[in-house]
């Protein structure tokens, strides 16, 4: 098991993220930092009919250059979390798993939280839950340099750059044939292969 990790926040992160945490012994959440745009701070992955398809929650940026995450609010005015269900339903409602865990994400996507950070945590929590990983989560106080923590994977898992990382091969009900992919959302193991995802990471 690694030492402390340090992360920023995601949106149903991708697999990669979730495995980092699975490795670690502690995590540090970065929260201090300026809001950087394109990344999985807001927004994810999953595999459509199409291949994959980008779910981005709308934020209300104002002067975002220098708006640490942990101030950046959700705007409301546009109908994302209804896309972003309706998005989710569509591609993984034959998978075997999906009935058992989308209601627990529809239902924190729907609470209304008024920061990105407070729902992407929320988000998290339960997805550990379900995958039954047990680390301390903690969340920085202040900016953490780079190279101040060992293992920072803050800029390195990135939809801005290919990853190497790829999980376990498993099926998708969906798309049989597409194999398993970099880059998707931990919905898409979650909902495919159930309470042994934590294998495939």
């Amino acid at each position: 098991m690694a030492g402390k990790i340090l992360l920023t926040t995601a949106y149903l992160p991708p697999v990669e993220y979730i495995a980092r945490i699975a490795e670690a012994g502690e995590v540090l959440i970065e929260r201090e930092e300026n809001y950087i745009k394109q990344s999985y701070r807001n927004r994810c992955y999953i595999l459509s009919a199409n291949g994959p398809q980008l779910l981005s929650v709308p934020v209300l940026l104002g002067s975002f250059h220098k708006t640490p995450v942990r101030e950046i609010r959700i705007d409301y005015s546009k109908r994302w979390q209804q896309v972003h269900l309706g998005a989710m339903s569509a591609a993984y409602r034959s998978s075997p798993f999906f009935i058992y865990y989308f209601e627990i994400l529809e239902r924190i996507i729907l609470s209304g939280h008024e920061f990105l950070l407070d729902l992407n945590s929320g988000l998290l929590k339960a997805i550990l839950g379900i995958l039954e990983i047990k680390v301390k989560v903690s969340y920085t106080t202040d900016f953490v340099r780079i190279e101040e923590v060992d293992n920072d994977f803050r800029y390195s898992i990135t939809p801005k750059k290919e990853t190497l990382y790829r999980p376990g091969k498993y099926i998708h009900v969906f798309n049989p044939g597409r194999g398993s992919e970099g880059g998707l959302s931990i919905v898409d193991l979650l909902f495919s292969t159930g309470p042994d995802s934590a294998q495939y990471l």
